[in-house]
């Protein structure tokens, strides 16, 4: 039978826990009665919750860090879904508007973010269709405009070509397409210095949609 995800992830989970012998360390409270997973798990759901929202996936891999069978995590998780507590729509939701707000992302790199939160596909489109491509742009301009150095010479070609390759790089960093890149901070020059824009930019790049 094929092992599933969860199973994989509780394994590694268990292995990393081992002793130095490969055999599992030893618990003061062995002779402890067994606690009843079901409680375990809820536990580790609610203070995970209480900490920050989450998503259904964070949740499985907390709950396979911590040996919980999968069957008991299925069963816990399926309840707090059923009454609201674990909803990957609304976290993805939340998620998008906090990194858009916080971190000025792209939609690619939300997206890139979500799928590795375990929410991709339908839900995460959805959530992302709150963002356009003008609050992209806006947010382009408004990453570009904190970057600039009041300083910057942009008389200076060498210099002002330095600069432009680090705002194009910041931004690719954060998610934006190049060509939007280019284009932003082409604008944003162009409003810095009060002048048309200048060609030389366009022909240092000669390859830029």
């Amino acid at each position: 039978m094929t092992e599933s995800p969860y199973a994989r992830r509780r394994r590694r989970s268990s292995a990393r826990h081992r002793g130095p012998e490969g055999s599992a360390a030893p618990a003061s409270a062995a002779q402890d009665p067994e606690p009843d997973p079901r409680e375990v798990a809820r536990a580790i759901v609610l203070r995970q919750l209480t900490a920050s929202a989450k998503s259904r996936r964070q949740l499985e891999d907390k709950l396979a860090d911590r040996n919980v069978p999968e069957d008991t995590a299925r069963e816990v998780l399926d309840r707090f879904e059923e009454v609201g507590l674990v909803d990957d729509a609304q976290y993805a939701e939340l998620y998008v508007r906090s990194r858009a707000g916080s971190r000025k992302l792209a939609r690619s790199a939300i997206r890139r973010e979500l799928a590795t939160r375990g929410v991709s596909g339908e839900l995460a489109e959805a959530a992302l269709e709150q963002r356009t491509d003008e609050d992209e742009r806006a947010d382009a301009a408004e990453l570009v405009r904190r970057k600039l150095p009041a300083g910057l010479d942009l008389s200076d070609r060498t210099e002002r070509d330095r600069a432009v390759r680090r705002l194009v790089g910041m931004l690719g960093r954060k998610g934006y397409a190049p060509g939007l890149a280019f284009a932003v901070v082409q604008e944003e020059l162009e409003a810095r210095t009060g002048a048309a824009a200048d060609d030389d930019v366009t022909e240092a790049y000669p390859d830029t949609p």
